[in-house]
C-alpha cells in the first residue's frame, strides 16, 4: 500500500498537502472495501487519518480531476513506442430521490429501458499494444431544459403517424444542396466536442491521437461533422442494414453529372475481390472484408471492414441436439430434431446481422498519422459490430 500511496506524489504541484494526504486516504480503502462505495464505508475503510468529516471534506473540494488524471497517466503508465486511441462512452448509474444534481432519466443498457438515474461521459487513451483503457477525462451529463423538449419533441415525432400525401416524383422545387457548415450539432454532440477539444489541448505536444472511437449512437452524419471538427477520424457502429455504395467504376455516358454511386451492397453476396483473411474459432468460420464505401447522407468514403461469421456446421448441430450425459435420460428423435432446428435458426439469426467493421483499435497510425500498419493478434474479433470509419487513406489488412 505505501508503494501505491508514493504514486500520487506527482500530483503535488496541482493540489495542496490537506489534501493530497485525504487522497491517499481515500485511495487506500477504496482498493481495501467491498461493496457498494459510500463515503461513510471509505471511512470505516480508511483506518487513521480517514475520519467521515474527512471524508466529506475532501469530496468537497473542488479538484482539476482532467489535469490530475492526466499527469498520472503521463507520469507511470504512458509508453512513447505504444500507438493510443481516443475512446469515449456514457456511463448511466441508478439513482432514487429527487434533488440530486443531474438527476434526470436516462437509457441504461443494463436495463434496457430508461431509468431515474445520473449519467456521466468519459473519455480514455486506449493502448493498441496493451489492450488497455485508461481514462482521462469524466463530466457528468446535465441536460438543460431546451435539451429535453427538444429530446420529448422528437420521440413525439417518431411516435405520429406520418400523414400520405400525393406529391410529384423528383426533387422539391427550389431545394438546395446542403454544405458541410449548414449541419447544426445537437446540445449533446456540442458537450461532447468541447470535452474533447479540452482533452486534445491538454495532450498537446506529447501524444498524437488520430482516431475516436465511440459506440453505435453515433453512427451519423452529424457525430462524423463534429469529430473531424476536431481534426480526428471517428470509429462507430452502423445499422446492419445500413445503406452503403460501391464507387461508380463505370464508363461516363457523355453528358449530365459524372455518375457517384455504384451498386448497393448486398451483404449477403460480398464480392470475393474484397475478402481480406478468413479465420476460425470455435468450429466459427469468419471472413474480413474490407472496402471502400459511399453512403449518401455521408459527404465522404468511408473505410469499411465487415466480418462475416459463417452458419454452423450441420453436425455441429445436430451433435448438440443429440448429445446426452448419463445423468439424463436419452433424447428421442423428435426433441433431437427440434433442438437441431433451433440451433439452426439461432445462428442464422446471428448471420442475418453479420454486417461489422473492425474497430481499429487493431490499426495504428504512423507518426505522420497519413498510413496505418496493423497490430494485435488477427484472429480476436468479437462478432458482428457495424462501425463506421473515415479515414483519409485506405488502409490494407
Amino acid at each position: 500500500m505505501p508503494d501505491i500511496v508514493a504514486l500520487l506524489q506527482c500530483l503535488q504541484p496541482f493540489v495542496a498537502a490537506t489534501t493530497l494526504r485525504q487522497f491517499s486516504c481515500v485511495v487506500s480503502a477504496l482498493l481495501a472495501m467491498t461493496g457498494r462505495v459510500t463515503m461513510l464505508g471509505i471511512s470505516r475503510w480508511a483506518g487513521q487519518g480517514g475520519s467521515y468529516r474527512t471524508v466529506q471534506r475532501f469530496f468537497s473540494t473542488v479538484l482539476p480531476w482532467a489535469q490530475l488524471f492526466w499527469v498520472f497517466f503521463h507520469q507511470h503508465l504512458h509508453r512513447p513506442d505504444h500507438v493510443y486511441i481516443m475512446g469515449g462512452d456514457e456511463v448511466v448509474v441508478s439513482k432514487a430521490g429527487h434533488h440530486t444534481h443531474g438527476l434526470d432519466r436516462f437509457f441504461a443498457g443494463v436495463y434496457g429501458r430508461v431509468i431515474p438515474s445520473l449519467a456521466f461521459f468519459s473519455l480514455s487513451l486506449i493502448d493498441t499494444e496493451q489492450r488497455r483503457s485508461f481514462p482521462v477525462r469524466i463530466e457528468q451529463v446535465v441536460r438543460s431544459e431546451a435539451e429535453k423538449a427538444a429530446s420529448q419533441t422528437k420521440a413525439a415525432a417518431k411516435q405520429a403517424p406520418k400523414p400520405v400525401e400525393p406529391g410529384k416524383p423528383g426533387r422539391p422545387k427550389g431545394s438546395k444542396n446542403k454544405t458541410a457548415a449548414d449541419l447544426v450539432l445537437s446540445p449533446e454532440l456540442l458537450r461532447i466536442q468541447a470535452m474533447l477539444k479540452a482533452q486534445l489541448k491538454l495532450m498537446a505536444g506529447r501524444i498524437k491521437v488520430t482516431y475516436l472511437a465511440l459506440d453505435g449512437h453515433f453512427g451519423n452524419h452529424l457525430a462524423l461533422h463534429m469529430v473531424r471538427q476536431c481534426d480526428l477520424h471517428l470509429i462507430s457502429k452502423l445499422r446492419c442494414d445500413s445503406a452503403l455504395y460501391l464507387p461508380y467504376d463505370g464508363l461516363y455516358k457523355g453528358h449530365g453529372p459524372h455518375q457517384k454511386y455504384g451498386d448497393r451492397l448486398d451483404y449477403q453476396h460480398l464480392p470475393a475481390k474484397y475478402l481480406m483473411q478468413t479465420t476460425t474459432a470455435k468450429q466459427i468460420e469468419t471472413r474480413t472484408y474490407q472496402m471502400q464505401c459511399l453512403h449518401k447522407e455521408f459527404g465522404q468514403a468511408l473505410n469499411v471492414v465487415i466480418l462475416c461469421p459463417s452458419d454452423a456446421p450441420a453436425d455441429l448441430a445436430l451433435g448438440r441436439a443429440a448429445s446426452c450425459n448419463a445423468s439424463r435420460p436419452p433424447c428421442n428423435s423428435a426433441s433431437a430434431a427440434r433442438s437441431s432446428s433451433a440451433e439452426r435458426k439461432r445462428f442464422s439469426a446471428r448471420d442475418s446481422h453479420a454486417l461489422s467493421i473492425m474497430p481499429l483499435s487493431r490499426m495504428s497510425c504512423g507518426a505522420s498519422g497519413n498510413s496505418c500498419n496493423r497490430v494485435g493478434n488477427s484472429g480476436n474479433w468479437s462478432g458482428a459490430l457495424p462501425v463506421l470509419i473515415s479515414y483519409r487513406t485506405l488502409p490494407r489488412l
